[in-house]
């Protein structure tokens, strides 16, 4: 894995109870959890996804789902309605010859 987040730093305990020291571990520990639910940027070689959605309901801004084999990123100002269908009718056509 390559990425340019700086690695947290976990501070060597003290022998007695410091404030300092659980704050200074605290930080360390909410960096480590910001680093895992923000994972960057990254780029692959090979990917393989499995199991997508066939539309966009429910995910979350830039979550990839597909439909009709084309993978797509979901984007706020363009849903993919889940079952959307159409019919029409007009009327009847009559046509006479002489």
């Amino acid at each position: 894995m390559s990425r340019s987040a700086p690695i947290p730093f976990f501070p060597v305990p003290p022998r007695e109870y410091s404030p300092e020291y659980m704050a200074e571990l605290t930080r360390a520990f909410y960096l480590a959890l910001d680093l895992i639910q923000n994972p960057g940027e990254g780029r692959n070689t090979f990917i393989v996804l499995t199991d997508l959605q066939t539309d966009d309901y429910g995910l979350e801004v830039g979550a990839s789902f597909q439909q009709d084999g084309l993978l797509k990123v979901t984007l706020a100002d363009k849903p993919h309605a889940r079952g959307s269908a159409a019919t029409g009718y007009v009327g009847l056509v009559t046509v006479s010859t002489p």
